[in-house]
C-alpha cells in the first residue's frame, strides 16, 4: 500500500547560510545569558529579603 505522501518528492526546506546560523547562535546565547541574569537577580532579591518574603498579611 502506497500513501499519497510517498509520491511527493521530499524538500530540504529552508537552508540557512553560515552567517544566519552564526547570528541565530549568538541570539540564542544572548537570550540564555539574559535569562540567567534574571534568575540570579530574582534569587538575590529573595535572599536579601530573607524569610520575611513569605510572611505577609492576607
Amino acid at each position: 500500500m502506497i500513501t499519497a505522501m510517498a509520491d511527493k518528492p521530499e524538500t530540504d526546506g529552508i537552508v540557512l547560510t553560515e552567517a544566519q546560523k552564526k547570528s541565530r547562535r549568538q541570539r540564542s546565547v544572548a537570550i540564555a545569558l539574559a535569562l540567567g541574569v534574571l534568575v540570579l537577580l530574582f534569587f538575590a532579591v529573595t535572599m536579601v529579603k530573607g524569610p520575611a518574603v513569605l510572611v505577609r498579611p492576607m
